[in-house]
């Protein structure tokens, strides 16, 4: 591919299109690539309430996330629906390479986001989507009428909880400290609702059944004593949905020379300078205090901004 790109931008989610969106009407030719849907964890996300400007009732991540994507096309931002398998981010022109392409740019907006960490526990992986998911959104309607459990205590274990209430007969967060770490506001509500039940100080040890997943061991982390729980006969199957924290997605940035945190992390100044000259990073794939729709959006402009600034110095 010969086209040299004023940017290109990686990922889709709320940081990823707003970046697209100020590139675009900056006239800058601009590239978003992104392997999967647009939207990232917001896309899995039904409820949204504190998004400024936002729809008051009824306002969804994949609501949200479609208006974004229509407003870089407006502005006649590209795309490309494609995986990227290695990055040369040094030089005056960015070098991004997939199976199928090779794309080139003046800068580079990293907004590739985080992903769910997993919870840990044996026989994990082997029930993903066979009773093990990490999104409500995606999963819930496949226990209507049946018992789920979910595992952590911030405000998205929370709220997933309480909107999975809406379709399981009953709901139980297993966390493993005596109180949850959600917002109180958050812990209100949850405390209201009647189909949800905790199990403190308690960590899932292994799940398993036939095929299907049907029982669970968990840990009293203060006692160590261990309890299996079995599905119940009629139903023969339960419900495990992790909400734990996140994993930024930066394994293929390692080696390139771009900085990173101990955790993957990519660290930036305010204005979403990494440690190489027009290479900006912006989102959840940032080290940051607050990982929400609005700060992603916010730091996706200022990254384009700052890439129009350099691309303007380059002449």
């Amino acid at each position: 591919m010969s086209k040299v790109y004023d940017v290109i931008v990686l990922g889709a989610g709320p940081a990823g299109l707003a970046a697209g969106l100020y590139a675009g009407r900056s006239r800058l030719s601009t590239l978003v690539i992104e392997k999967g849907k647009d939207g990232g964890q917001i896309a899995i996300t039904d409820d949204i309430e504190n998004y400024p400007g936002q729809i008051v009732e009824g306002e969804s991540g994949p609501s949200l996330i479609a208006r974004m994507t229509q407003q870089c096309e407006k502005f006649g931002v590209e795309r490309a629906s494609d995986v990227i398998n290695e990055v040369h981010l040094d030089g005056d022109i960015k070098v991004l390479k997939s199976a199928k392409a090779e794309y080139q740019s003046k800068t580079v907006i990293i907004a590739t986001g985080a992903f769910a960490r997993p919870i840990g526990c044996k026989g994990e992986k082997e029930f993903m989507g066979k009773g093990v998911s990490y999104c409500a959104t995606c999963d819930a309607n496949f226990f209507e009428g049946f018992e789920v459990y979910v595992v952590g205590g911030g405000d998205s274990a929370v709220e997933e909880a309480m909107y999975l209430t809406k379709f399981a007969r009953k709901v139980t967060i297993i966390h493993r400290r005596d109180e949850l770490r959600a917002a109180k506001s958050i812990q209100e509500k949850a405390f209201k609702n009647e189909k949800l039940h905790f199990m403190w100080d308690t960590v899932v040890e292994e799940v398993g059944g036939d095929g299907i997943l049907s029982e669970m061991t968990v840990k009293n982390v203060k006692t160590g004593e261990l309890t299996k729980i079995v599905a119940d006969e009629d139903d023969g199957m339960f419900g495990v949905f992790g909400f734990i924290g996140t994993l930024p997605n930066s394994k293929i940035y390692e080696g390139t020379g771009l900085e990173m945190d101990e955790r993957g992390y990519i660290p930036t100044d305010a204005d979403m300078h990494t440690n190489i000259p027009g290479v900006f990073a912006a989102g959840d794939i940032r080290v940051k205090s607050l990982r929400q729709v609005v700060t992603a959006a916010a730091d996706g402009a200022i990254a384009a901004t700052q890439a129009e600034k350099y691309i303007n110095e380059l002449k």
